[in-house]
Protein backbone atom coordinates (compact mmCIF):
# COMPACT_ATOMS: atom_id res chain seq x y z
CA UNK A 1 0.00 0.00 0.00
CA UNK A 2 1.09 3.53 -0.75
CA UNK A 3 1.62 6.86 1.70
CA UNK A 4 -1.36 7.52 3.95
CA UNK A 5 -3.24 10.56 2.71
CA UNK A 6 -2.23 13.69 4.30
CA UNK A 7 -6.00 14.38 6.25
CA UNK A 8 -5.15 10.95 7.53
CA UNK A 9 -1.81 11.65 8.65
CA UNK A 10 -3.14 14.91 10.49
CA UNK A 11 -6.29 12.85 12.14
CA UNK A 12 -3.28 10.39 13.53
CA UNK A 13 -1.25 13.51 14.86
CA UNK A 14 -4.92 15.39 16.36
CA UNK A 15 -5.36 11.71 17.86
CA UNK A 16 -2.70 12.75 20.69
CA UNK A 17 -3.60 16.08 21.76
CA UNK A 18 -4.92 15.00 24.78
CA UNK A 19 -2.24 12.61 25.50
CA UNK A 20 0.03 15.50 24.70
CA UNK A 21 -1.22 17.95 26.67
CA UNK A 22 -1.53 15.66 29.65
CA UNK A 23 2.61 15.13 29.41
CA UNK A 24 2.83 18.59 28.92
CA UNK A 25 0.93 19.21 32.05
CA UNK A 26 3.23 16.71 34.25
CA UNK A 27 6.11 18.35 33.18
CA UNK A 28 4.89 21.59 34.25
CA UNK A 29 4.52 19.69 37.82
CA UNK A 30 7.66 17.87 37.46
CA UNK A 31 9.48 21.20 37.64
CA UNK A 32 7.06 23.70 39.43
CA UNK A 33 9.27 26.47 40.88
CA UNK A 34 7.32 29.62 40.77
CA UNK A 35 7.31 31.59 38.76
CA UNK A 36 7.98 29.15 36.11
CA UNK A 37 9.21 25.62 36.18
CA UNK A 38 13.10 25.03 36.90
CA UNK A 39 13.59 21.76 35.62
CA UNK A 40 17.74 21.44 36.94
CA UNK A 41 20.55 19.98 34.43
CA UNK A 42 21.57 16.45 36.36
CA UNK A 43 19.21 17.69 39.09
CA UNK A 44 15.70 16.41 40.45
CA UNK A 45 13.28 18.58 38.32
CA UNK A 46 15.25 16.89 35.08
CA UNK A 47 15.16 13.63 36.36
CA UNK A 48 11.53 13.97 37.44
CA UNK A 49 11.15 15.22 33.72
CA UNK A 50 12.88 11.82 32.29
CA UNK A 51 11.11 10.19 34.33
CA UNK A 52 7.69 11.16 33.00
CA UNK A 53 8.50 11.10 29.27
CA UNK A 54 10.39 6.99 30.20
CA UNK A 55 6.81 6.08 31.05
CA UNK A 56 4.79 7.67 27.94
CA UNK A 57 7.40 5.76 26.43
CA UNK A 58 6.68 2.46 27.89
CA UNK A 59 3.19 2.97 27.17
CA UNK A 60 3.53 2.95 23.53
CA UNK A 61 5.70 -0.19 23.34
CA UNK A 62 9.22 2.15 22.84
CA UNK A 63 12.33 0.26 23.80
CA UNK A 64 14.06 2.24 26.38
CA UNK A 65 17.90 3.27 26.59
CA UNK A 66 20.53 5.27 28.14
CA UNK A 67 23.87 5.94 27.87
CA UNK A 68 27.04 7.83 29.72
CA UNK A 69 25.62 10.98 29.81
CA UNK A 70 22.47 10.02 30.89
CA UNK A 71 20.59 10.76 28.06
CA UNK A 72 17.68 9.02 27.45
CA UNK A 73 16.79 6.81 23.85
CA UNK A 74 13.41 5.52 23.29
CA UNK A 75 13.17 3.61 20.46
CA UNK A 76 10.41 2.49 17.84
CA UNK A 77 12.01 -0.40 15.97
CA UNK A 78 12.23 0.22 12.23
CA UNK A 79 12.62 -2.53 9.39
CA UNK A 80 16.14 -2.55 9.05
CA UNK A 81 17.70 -2.49 12.95
CA UNK A 82 21.30 -2.30 10.91
CA UNK A 83 20.55 0.83 9.11
CA UNK A 84 21.45 3.99 10.33
CA UNK A 85 18.56 5.77 12.81
CA UNK A 86 16.44 9.13 12.62
CA UNK A 87 16.95 11.03 15.83
CA UNK A 88 14.25 13.05 16.67
CA UNK A 89 14.89 14.64 19.79
CA UNK A 90 15.22 17.92 22.04
CA UNK A 91 16.38 18.37 26.20
CA UNK A 92 13.92 18.61 29.00
CA UNK A 93 16.05 20.89 31.29
CA UNK A 94 15.28 23.76 31.63
CA UNK A 95 16.30 28.03 32.98
CA UNK A 96 15.95 28.99 36.17
CA UNK A 97 12.33 29.91 36.60
CA UNK A 98 12.12 29.45 32.80
CA UNK A 99 8.63 28.34 30.72
CA UNK A 100 7.17 24.81 30.32
CA UNK A 101 7.78 24.24 26.58
CA UNK A 102 11.71 25.04 25.95
CA UNK A 103 12.67 22.00 25.02
CA UNK A 104 10.19 19.95 25.98
CA UNK A 105 8.05 20.33 23.27
CA UNK A 106 10.43 19.06 20.82
CA UNK A 107 10.95 15.40 23.03
CA UNK A 108 7.21 15.48 23.05
CA UNK A 109 6.93 15.91 19.15
CA UNK A 110 8.92 12.69 18.79
CA UNK A 111 6.77 11.09 21.08
CA UNK A 112 3.43 12.18 18.95
CA UNK A 113 5.36 11.23 16.20
CA UNK A 114 5.82 7.46 16.98
CA UNK A 115 2.06 7.72 18.37
CA UNK A 116 0.93 8.56 15.12
CA UNK A 117 3.03 5.77 13.74
CA UNK A 118 1.49 3.11 15.79
CA UNK A 119 -2.15 4.60 14.88
CA UNK A 120 -1.42 4.30 11.39
CA UNK A 121 0.16 1.01 11.48
CA UNK A 122 3.06 2.19 9.89
CA UNK A 123 6.96 0.50 10.38
CA UNK A 124 9.33 2.95 9.40
CA UNK A 125 12.11 1.66 7.43
CA UNK A 126 15.03 2.06 9.94
CA UNK A 127 15.10 2.74 13.55
CA UNK A 128 13.34 6.12 15.27
CA UNK A 129 15.01 7.25 18.35
CA UNK A 130 12.93 10.10 20.15
CA UNK A 131 15.68 11.48 22.41
CA UNK A 132 15.65 13.32 25.62
CA UNK A 133 18.40 15.15 26.00
CA UNK A 134 20.28 16.69 29.21
CA UNK A 135 21.88 19.54 30.00
CA UNK A 136 21.10 21.95 27.02
CA UNK A 137 20.87 24.95 28.86
CA UNK A 138 23.85 26.27 29.46
CA UNK A 139 23.63 28.47 31.99
CA UNK A 140 23.61 26.04 34.69
CA UNK A 141 27.13 24.53 33.90
CA UNK A 142 28.70 27.32 31.57
CA UNK A 143 28.90 24.50 28.94
CA UNK A 144 26.85 25.00 25.76
CA UNK A 145 25.18 21.15 24.59
CA UNK A 146 26.01 19.01 27.46
CA UNK A 147 24.34 16.06 26.71
CA UNK A 148 23.93 16.31 22.84
CA UNK A 149 28.35 16.55 22.53
CA UNK A 150 28.37 13.47 25.39
CA UNK A 151 26.27 11.30 22.97
CA UNK A 152 28.27 12.09 20.18
CA UNK A 153 31.73 12.06 22.16
CA UNK A 154 32.64 15.68 21.77
CA UNK A 155 32.60 17.12 24.98
CA UNK A 156 35.57 19.53 25.39
CA UNK A 157 38.50 18.52 27.71
CA UNK A 158 37.78 19.92 31.41
CA UNK A 159 34.16 20.54 30.78
CA UNK A 160 33.52 17.28 33.20
CA UNK A 161 35.44 19.62 35.80
CA UNK A 162 33.31 22.65 35.85
CA UNK A 163 31.18 23.14 38.78
CA UNK A 164 26.96 24.24 38.58
CA UNK A 165 26.81 27.59 39.78
CA UNK A 166 24.21 26.73 42.02
CA UNK A 167 25.59 23.53 43.74
CA UNK A 168 29.41 23.84 43.16
CA UNK A 169 29.65 20.09 42.90
CA UNK A 170 30.98 19.13 39.26
CA UNK A 171 29.67 17.88 36.42
CA UNK A 172 31.15 14.70 36.92
CA UNK A 173 29.59 14.58 39.84
CA UNK A 174 26.30 15.39 39.16
CA UNK A 175 26.44 12.79 36.31
CA UNK A 176 27.07 10.38 38.00
CA UNK A 177 24.36 10.73 40.32
CA UNK A 178 21.81 10.61 37.42
CA UNK A 179 23.25 7.38 36.67
CA UNK A 180 25.86 7.88 34.39
CA UNK A 181 29.51 7.33 33.53
CA UNK A 182 31.78 10.15 33.46
CA UNK A 183 34.70 7.82 33.51
CA UNK A 184 33.70 6.71 30.19
CA UNK A 185 32.89 10.02 28.72
CA UNK A 186 36.52 11.56 30.29
CA UNK A 187 37.29 8.39 27.55
CA UNK A 188 35.53 9.87 24.74
CA UNK A 189 32.73 7.21 25.00
CA UNK A 190 29.98 8.15 22.81
CA UNK A 191 26.81 6.67 22.20
CA UNK A 192 26.32 7.63 18.52
CA UNK A 193 28.87 7.47 15.85
CA UNK A 194 27.78 10.48 13.66
CA UNK A 195 28.40 9.11 10.33
CA UNK A 196 25.59 6.38 11.25
CA UNK A 197 22.80 8.62 11.68
CA UNK A 198 20.47 9.00 9.05
CA UNK A 199 19.36 12.57 10.19
CA UNK A 200 18.43 14.54 13.47
CA UNK A 201 15.27 16.97 13.30
CA UNK A 202 14.55 18.81 16.34
CA UNK A 203 11.15 20.81 16.86
CA UNK A 204 11.01 23.68 19.11
CA UNK A 205 9.44 26.82 19.96
CA UNK A 206 10.71 29.95 18.72
CA UNK A 207 12.48 32.56 20.81
CA UNK A 208 12.21 35.51 18.87
CA UNK A 209 8.52 36.45 17.60
CA UNK A 210 9.14 36.26 13.79
CA UNK A 211 5.90 34.13 13.62
CA UNK A 212 3.70 35.84 15.88
CA UNK A 213 4.48 38.94 13.83
CA UNK A 214 4.55 36.93 10.45
CA UNK A 215 0.80 34.96 11.61
CA UNK A 216 2.03 32.03 11.16
CA UNK A 217 2.23 28.82 13.12
CA UNK A 218 5.84 27.37 11.94
CA UNK A 219 8.37 27.74 10.76
CA UNK A 220 11.61 25.85 9.21
CA UNK A 221 14.93 26.42 10.18
CA UNK A 222 17.46 28.05 8.02
CA UNK A 223 20.72 27.70 10.03
CA UNK A 224 21.70 27.65 14.06
CA UNK A 225 24.49 30.38 15.08
CA UNK A 226 27.89 29.25 16.83
CA UNK A 227 29.23 31.46 19.44
CA UNK A 228 32.29 32.40 21.62
CA UNK A 229 31.61 33.14 25.35
CA UNK A 230 33.61 34.43 28.20
CA UNK A 231 31.39 33.38 31.35
CA UNK A 232 33.73 35.08 34.05
CA UNK A 233 35.02 37.90 32.46
CA UNK A 234 36.32 41.29 34.63
CA UNK A 235 37.89 44.41 34.36
CA UNK A 236 40.84 45.36 36.55
CA UNK A 237 40.78 49.06 37.08
CA UNK A 238 41.95 50.26 40.54
CA UNK A 239 39.21 52.01 43.34
CA UNK A 240 39.62 55.75 43.84
CA UNK A 241 38.05 58.85 45.58
CA UNK A 242 34.78 59.83 43.74
CA UNK A 243 36.42 63.46 43.75
CA UNK A 244 39.35 62.58 41.78
CA UNK A 245 39.92 63.94 38.15
CA UNK A 246 38.97 62.07 34.85
CA UNK A 247 43.06 61.89 33.71
CA UNK A 248 43.80 60.56 36.83
CA UNK A 249 41.43 57.70 36.79
CA UNK A 250 41.41 53.54 36.34
CA UNK A 251 37.63 53.55 35.70
CA UNK A 252 36.77 49.64 35.14
CA UNK A 253 33.15 50.29 34.96
CA UNK A 254 33.69 53.18 32.24
CA UNK A 255 35.92 51.11 30.63
CA UNK A 256 32.98 48.50 30.72
CA UNK A 257 30.39 50.97 29.81
CA UNK A 258 32.64 51.86 26.68
CA UNK A 259 33.50 47.81 25.84
CA UNK A 260 29.58 47.54 25.47
CA UNK A 261 28.83 50.65 23.33
CA UNK A 262 31.98 49.50 20.89
CA UNK A 263 29.98 46.37 20.27
CA UNK A 264 26.80 47.52 19.97
CA UNK A 265 28.19 49.90 17.13
CA UNK A 266 29.55 46.53 15.75
CA UNK A 267 25.93 45.06 15.58
CA UNK A 268 24.64 48.11 14.16
CA UNK A 269 27.16 47.87 10.96
CA UNK A 270 26.41 44.18 10.68
CA UNK A 271 23.12 44.56 10.95
CA UNK A 272 22.90 47.42 8.35
CA UNK A 273 25.11 45.37 6.11
CA UNK A 274 22.16 42.47 6.32
CA UNK A 275 24.70 39.83 8.51
CA UNK A 276 22.62 38.87 11.48
CA UNK A 277 24.50 38.54 14.58
CA UNK A 278 24.12 39.31 18.49
CA UNK A 279 26.16 39.96 21.04
CA UNK A 280 25.11 39.83 24.66
CA UNK A 281 25.84 40.60 28.36
CA UNK A 282 24.36 38.65 30.90
CA UNK A 283 26.20 39.73 33.80
CA UNK A 284 27.21 43.48 33.94
CA UNK A 285 28.25 44.81 37.38
CA UNK A 286 30.73 46.73 39.44
CA UNK A 287 32.53 44.59 42.78
CA UNK A 288 29.04 44.10 45.20
CA UNK A 289 31.83 43.58 47.79
CA UNK A 290 33.52 47.15 47.22
CA UNK A 291 31.21 49.46 45.23
CA UNK A 292 29.39 52.55 46.23
CA UNK A 293 28.46 56.03 45.68
CA UNK A 294 31.77 57.80 46.36
CA UNK A 295 33.91 54.96 45.26
CA UNK A 296 35.65 55.07 41.87
CA UNK A 297 35.27 51.09 40.64
CA UNK A 298 38.33 49.07 40.42
CA UNK A 299 36.62 46.57 39.58
CA UNK A 300 33.77 45.78 37.20
CA UNK A 301 32.31 41.81 35.77
CA UNK A 302 30.75 40.90 33.15
CA UNK A 303 29.88 38.19 30.85
CA UNK A 304 29.95 37.93 26.78
CA UNK A 305 28.12 35.92 24.63
CA UNK A 306 28.31 36.77 20.60
CA UNK A 307 26.55 34.74 17.84
CA UNK A 308 26.76 34.43 14.09
CA UNK A 309 26.01 32.35 11.19
CA UNK A 310 29.44 31.84 9.83
CA UNK A 311 32.62 30.54 11.16
CA UNK A 312 34.51 33.49 9.06
CA UNK A 313 32.31 36.09 10.47
CA UNK A 314 32.75 34.39 14.53
CA UNK A 315 36.78 34.92 13.37
CA UNK A 316 36.10 38.39 12.58
CA UNK A 317 33.97 39.27 15.40
CA UNK A 318 36.30 37.40 18.35
CA UNK A 319 39.54 39.58 16.38
CA UNK A 320 37.51 42.88 16.77
CA UNK A 321 36.82 42.04 20.45
CA UNK A 322 40.13 41.81 20.94
CA UNK A 323 41.08 45.31 19.08
CA UNK A 324 38.32 46.82 21.03
CA UNK A 325 39.52 45.47 23.98
CA UNK A 326 43.23 46.58 23.38
CA UNK A 327 42.39 50.39 22.63
CA UNK A 328 39.98 50.63 26.10
CA UNK A 329 42.94 49.19 28.16
CA UNK A 330 45.61 52.03 26.56
CA UNK A 331 42.55 54.95 26.92
CA UNK A 332 41.77 54.09 30.17
CA UNK A 333 44.98 52.61 31.73
CA UNK A 334 43.05 49.57 32.76
CA UNK A 335 43.09 45.58 32.24
CA UNK A 336 40.78 43.36 30.93
CA UNK A 337 40.64 39.41 32.10
CA UNK A 338 38.63 37.33 29.99
CA UNK A 339 39.28 34.38 31.24
CA UNK A 340 38.44 31.22 29.93
CA UNK A 341 36.60 31.44 26.42
CA UNK A 342 33.97 28.54 25.07
CA UNK A 343 33.02 28.11 22.02
CA UNK A 344 30.17 26.26 20.24
CA UNK A 345 29.97 25.69 16.50
CA UNK A 346 27.64 26.92 13.72
CA UNK A 347 24.90 24.64 13.14
CA UNK A 348 24.56 24.04 9.14
CA UNK A 349 21.09 22.85 8.61
CA UNK A 350 21.05 20.17 5.46
CA UNK A 351 19.54 21.23 2.17
CA UNK A 352 18.12 17.51 1.54
CA UNK A 353 16.27 17.72 5.49
CA UNK A 354 15.29 21.69 4.56
CA UNK A 355 13.62 20.62 1.78
CA UNK A 356 12.13 17.77 2.49
CA UNK A 357 10.09 19.39 5.46
CA UNK A 358 9.49 22.17 3.24
CA UNK A 359 7.75 19.98 1.06
CA UNK A 360 5.83 18.12 4.02
CA UNK A 361 4.44 22.09 4.79
CA UNK A 362 3.43 22.05 1.32
CA UNK A 363 1.64 18.72 1.66
CA UNK A 364 -0.16 19.31 5.15
CA UNK A 365 -1.07 22.98 3.49
CA UNK A 366 0.69 24.87 5.88
CA UNK A 367 2.27 28.20 5.43
CA UNK A 368 5.49 28.16 6.96
CA UNK A 369 8.04 30.91 7.21
CA UNK A 370 11.88 30.61 6.68
CA UNK A 371 13.99 31.87 9.57
CA UNK A 372 17.02 31.26 11.29
CA UNK A 373 17.35 30.41 14.81
CA UNK A 374 18.39 32.75 17.21
CA UNK A 375 19.65 30.60 19.95
CA UNK A 376 21.63 27.74 20.52
CA UNK A 377 19.87 24.12 19.99
CA UNK A 378 20.81 20.60 20.36
CA UNK A 379 20.79 20.60 16.57
CA UNK A 380 23.91 22.34 16.08
CA UNK A 381 26.05 19.69 18.09
CA UNK A 382 24.84 17.26 15.67
CA UNK A 383 25.40 19.57 12.38
CA UNK A 384 28.60 20.37 13.84
CA UNK A 385 29.18 16.61 14.31
CA UNK A 386 28.45 15.97 10.61
CA UNK A 387 24.93 14.65 10.95
CA UNK A 388 22.28 15.63 8.36
CA UNK A 389 20.33 18.10 11.04
CA UNK A 390 16.59 20.30 10.39
CA UNK A 391 14.62 22.13 12.80
CA UNK A 392 11.02 23.37 12.82
CA UNK A 393 9.54 25.83 14.89
CA UNK A 394 6.44 26.35 16.22
CA UNK A 395 4.88 30.09 17.08
CA UNK A 396 5.09 31.11 20.21
CA UNK A 397 3.91 34.35 22.11
CA UNK A 398 6.23 35.90 24.79
CA UNK A 399 9.36 34.72 23.86
CA UNK A 400 11.22 32.05 25.72
CA UNK A 401 13.51 31.02 28.95
CA UNK A 402 10.83 33.35 31.10
CA UNK A 403 7.29 31.43 32.74
CA UNK A 404 5.25 33.11 30.27
CA UNK A 405 5.90 30.97 26.96
CA UNK A 406 2.69 30.50 25.46
CA UNK A 407 2.99 27.86 22.64
CA UNK A 408 -0.16 27.07 21.48
CA UNK A 409 -1.67 23.39 21.35
CA UNK A 410 -3.08 23.58 17.66
CA UNK A 411 0.33 24.99 16.73
CA UNK A 412 2.20 22.28 18.23
CA UNK A 413 0.04 19.80 16.09
CA UNK A 414 0.87 21.69 13.14
CA UNK A 415 4.45 21.31 13.93
CA UNK A 416 4.23 17.86 14.80
CA UNK A 417 2.04 17.11 11.44
CA UNK A 418 5.62 18.98 9.13
CA UNK A 419 7.29 16.43 11.36
CA UNK A 420 5.40 13.19 10.30
CA UNK A 421 4.27 14.07 7.05
CA UNK A 422 8.43 13.74 6.22
CA UNK A 423 9.06 10.72 8.32
CA UNK A 424 6.14 8.94 6.60
CA UNK A 425 7.06 10.38 2.82
CA UNK A 426 10.48 9.03 3.28
CA UNK A 427 10.82 6.70 5.73
CA UNK A 428 7.35 3.83 6.21
CA UNK A 429 5.54 1.75 4.78
CA UNK A 430 2.20 -0.06 5.87
CA UNK A 431 2.60 -3.29 7.86
CA UNK A 432 1.36 -6.45 6.00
Amino acid sequence: MGTPEPDTIRAAVHAQRDAMLALFDQLRQDGLDEPGVSRDPYGDGEQRAHVTVTKAAHALGLEIGRDAAANLYMTLPGRDRKAAPLVIGSHLDSVPHGGNFDGAAGVLAGLAAVAALRTMRLTPDCDIVVMGIRAEESVWFQVSYIGSRGSLGTLPDGALNVRRVDTGRTLGEHIADCGGNPDALRARARHFDPAHIRAYVELHIEQAPSLVEARRPVAICTGIPGNFRYPDAWIEGRHDHVGLPRRFRHDAAMAGAEFAMALDAVWAEHDASGIPMACTFGRFHTDPAAHGMTIVPGAFHFSLDVRAYGQTILAGLEEKVGQIIQGIEQRRAVRFHLGTAARAAVGPVDPAVFGGLEAAASTQEIDVLHIGSPASHDAAAFGAAGVPMGMIFVRNENGSHNPDEAMNIEDFLDGACVLIQWVVTGLTGRDR
